[in-house]
Formats: C-alpha cells, structure tokens, sequence
C-alpha cells in the first residue's frame, strides 16, 4: 500500500477536529443542564451565577475561574468538569450557602492579562449585586488561578476595594506549567498540515504558562518572551494581592515521590506508514537528550530533536496530562487509509509539579521538582497554606479531598 499524499493528508486534517492538550473531558455528555439564576455579559467573558441553598440573591460570593484550553469557555464544559465527575463540586457549594460564580472567557488561549479584565469585572460586579456584607472568595483552576491573581493584585493597585478575603488556586502553575518538548516539537512539525496544535502551543496564554517553550519544531527551549513579559507585569502589581488570605491546592504528593517514567522510554509512536517511525521520548536529563524522531508524510531521513540540561520533569510529582494520550487519540480518529495510526505506549505526563501548584519550589532540576513539599518549611511557600494531593492525578481533577480542603477555609 502506498502512502497517501501530502495534500491528500492535509484536506483531511483541515476538516478535522483540532488537536487540542487540555485536561477536562474530551467529549460533553448530552442532555439537560441546569439554568443559572444569572448570566453575567463582561468584557471578554461571561459568569455563570448559581445562588447557594437558600438564598434568593446573591449572598455569599464565590469566584471560580475557568483555566486554560482553546477558544470560548462554556457552561456546558464547565458544568461537566466541576458536577459531573468523581464529586459534584458545585452542589456541594451549594448546599453550604455558598453562590457559585463559574466565570469564563472568550477565548481561553489569550493572553492571562486580557482575561484578568473579565475577572475584575466579575469581582466588581459581585460586589455591587451581593445582599449584605459578606466578603467574597476569588480563585480558579489551573489558568484560572493565575487569571485571579492577576487581578486581585490589579484591583489593589489601583486602590479598589476588591473585599475578597480568601484567594484560591486549584493546581495552578504559579511557578510553571510543562508540556514535553517532544510534544511541541510534533505540533509543529504538523503545521503544514494541520495548525490548530501548534497555533495552541504558540497561544498568548500557553506561552505565559509553559516553563518552558519552543516556536518551531528544531528551536531550542527557552523561557518566552510572552512569559518573561507576564511574570514582570505580575510583579508590577505586587506579585500576589496582600490582603486576602492565599491558599492552593496541588493535584500532586507532597514526598517528593514521582510517576516512576524512566528517562529516553517510548511515549508514543507512530505505527502507520504515513507516520513511521516517528517517536516521541520521555525527557532524560544532560546534555543532547532525543526526545523526538519526526517524520509525517516527507522522504526520508526523519528529523530529530534534542535536548540539554532539562530536569527529568515528565515523571514528576504533579498533576499529569494525557499529552501523549490525546495525540494518539485524535490521529486515531483518522480515515484508515490515511495510515496515520498511533499509539501511546505512556499517555500521561507531569503538567504541573506538585512544588509549583503551591508555589514552594522551582522547576530547573531534579533536586527542585522532587523535593520532598513535606521537609521544607511552610514559609517557604509563597501561599499562606496548602494542601497536595494523596496521589499524583488528573491535573485538576475534582476531589472530595481537595474541594471540602477549600471549603472548609472559605469565609
């Protein structure tokens, strides 16, 4: 059999669906969603208001803010996300009279201090519509947590009255966020014939979040500038907002003790012969690592792509994404006789480290990102308290363990 062609290859893609390295589910379920008491139109988002049990107005404020993906929030999403999983975030909310405010942006990849506008707005608003006194809680999820950030520090610096006493980030990267460069060396690589993955992974936002990131396939990774830009507006506004409280929660273990992938080890391959033998490695440390063989649809030799002096920091404690996972996943959605097949021999990858969700450790070694959270001290941690998780997981993944941690610290 022979290999289709490369134009044949990108008709095909164009009118498939993005690839898109986002946690959440990858398909909504049907069906009827609840109505919320109050949509709020703000510039550049939208918030989704739900009275806590009991309250006929909005009483008791809480803010969550939606994190990273590609184009508009939805309450649909959302819904799934928070509701639907291992347990029902937002009832429980609820039920404990607090106003659930799911805010969501126009679009997800832009840039986090574009979205801190809707979140100012939202905070602002809440104020003016909330029934008596009651200080407002202001947090997020992954992005979200720092989209929140942004703005509560804003708000101060410009002398606002923000009247929030408790900021919340559900495993945020506040020190970084890590997509595989083998990842990104592959949606670029596809650009010609697909560019939604690698228009992902140039985004404002994912730019701002990425510890580290590569513009074309053969670049070498770096910090960019997009985030050097983003951490100095950060710190222009004080770095974090001083007068709530500041806690956070991590999707990772707290011991310091990683996901046991073994540096150089096979992550995905592909198997068709349009694809062959591409490869994409799990990240070793030293110098001239392979963490890439490339070849789609072009004559051989394939390319390669390496690395140097980068921290084993696939396997690290944190929050995982299905990076590889979802790579297989959508070209295997693929016509057969594209001969674009697959596979994913490990799915999952750290996304963000357990030592940058609670904002106690730095992402550049070995030493940094499998430190032991449980042997450093609490005030080396940029937030006030925290709390990991009893297991690396799901980046964001909505646990009993976690929510009622939170719940049980809201104002």
């Amino acid at each position: 059999m022979s290999e289709p062609t490369k134009q044949q290859i990108a008709e095909i893609l164009r009118h498939s669906g993005p690839i898109t390295l986002a946690a959440g589910p990858r398909e909504v379920p049907v069906g009827v969603f609840p109505t919320p008491n109050e949509i709020w139109e703000l510039p550049g988002g939208t918030a989704w208001v739900f009275y806590g049990e009991g309250n006929r107005q909005l009483t008791r404020p809480v803010i969550m803010a939606d994190g990273f993906n590609t184009g508009p929030s939805t309450l649909r999403f959302s819904w799934t996300c928070l509701e639907l999983g291992d347990y029902p975030m937002i009832s429980e909310l609820r039920r404990r009279g607090r106003d659930a405010i799911m805010l969501g942006f126009a679009e997800r990849s832009a840039s986090i201090l574009d979205n801190a506008e809707a979140a100012e707005a939202a905070i602002l608003r809440a104020i003016t519509e909330r029934q008596g006194e009651e200080p407002l809680a202001v947090g997020g999820f992954s992005m979200g947590g720092l989209v929140t950030r942004y703005a509560l520090a804003n708000l101060e610096s410009q002398r606002l009255d923000h009247q929030t006493a408790l900021y919340w980030s559900y495993d945020s990267p506040h020190r970084g966020a890590w997509i595989p460069i083998a990842l990104q060396a592959f949606a670029h690589y596809i650009r010609d014939l697909n560019n939604s993955f690698s228009s992902q992974i140039n985004s404002p936002a994912a730019q701002q979040l990425l510890w580290r990131h590569i513009a074309e396939w053969d670049s070498g990774p770096e910090e960019s500038k997009l985030r050097t830009d983003f951490l100095t507006a950060l710190q222009s506004v004080g770095g974090w907002p001083q007068r709530p409280r500041l806690i956070g929660v991590a999707n990772g273990v707290s011991d310091g003790i990683g996901t046991g992938l073994e540096p150089g080890a096979t992550a995905f391959k592909g198997t068709g012969l349009s694809i062959t033998p591409t490869g994409l490695y799990i990240q070793g440390p030293g110098e001239r690592q392979l963490v890439a063989d490339l070849r789609v649809v072009t004559p051989p030799p394939k390319q390669q792509v390496f690395t140097s002096a980068l921290p084993t920091i696939d396997g690290a404690p944190g929050g995982t994404l299905d990076g590889f996972g979802i790579l297989a996943e959508e070209l295997g959605k693929l016509p057969a006789w594209l001969l674009m097949q697959s596979a994913a021999n490990i799915p999952s990858h750290c996304f963000v480290p357990a030592v940058s969700a609670v904002a106690i450790g730095n992402l550049d070694t070995d030493d940094d990102l499998y430190a032991s959270i449980d042997d450093l001290p609490v005030e080396a941690s940029e937030l006030d308290e925290f709390r990991c998780a009893a297991q690396n997981e799901e980046h964001t993944k909505i646990s009993e363990e976690l929510c009622t941690w939170i719940f049980d610290r809201l104002p």
